[in-house]
């Protein structure tokens, strides 16, 4: 095994967030540690029988401190309840380019009242409201795609 094998699997621990990596084949045995208290910061040490070799940091790059995962903040609670899609596709608030926008913001509601058309595999299917309120929020962009029980309006029940 040479140098630029022992580069390679340093990279593949890297990229999988392994930290320790031992390998013995007859009488050769390699043992790779990452983020050991007894090395600086970028050295691996590497066994090889009874000797031990540390390789500076310039021949193995130090892998990047990983990045703090935020948590997501949650959504502010609103009153009314929302019509979902219900199904994969391409969301519009019109029948037609030229025609007007099935609901607006303060448009009256009943269950079977069409709000919008979903286009999904070249085909357009009309949602209908199925609460009974008015339309005080619309939660999706016209013409943007929308993925299965993605919000699309905010109805306050009457």
């Amino acid at each position: 095994m040479n140098l630029k094998d022992i580069k390679g699997i340093v990279d593949l621990m890297k990229k999988n967030a392994v930290s320790e990596f031992e390998m013995e084949e007859g009488d050769f045995k390699i043992k790779l540690k990452r983020d050991s208290g007894n090395l600086r910061a970028g050295e691996v040490r590497v066994a090889q029988e009874a000797s031990q070799v540390i390789l500076p940091s310039a021949a193995i790059p130090p892998s990047p401190a990983p990045a703090p995962v935020a948590a997501p903040l949650p959504e502010p609670v609103k009153d009314g309840q929302v019509v979902k899609s219900p199904m994969i596709g391409t969301f519009y608030r019109k029948p037609s380019p030229d025609a007007d926008s099935y609901v607006e913001v303060g448009s009256t509601v009943e269950p079977d009242t069409v709000v919008c058309i979903i286009e999904a595999m070249k085909v357009m299917n009309e949602i209908k409201a199925e609460v009974k309120g008015t339309i005080v929020e619309v939660l999706a962009e016209d013409g943007k795609p929308v993925e299965y029980g993605q919000a699309l309006f905010r109805v306050k029940a009457d």
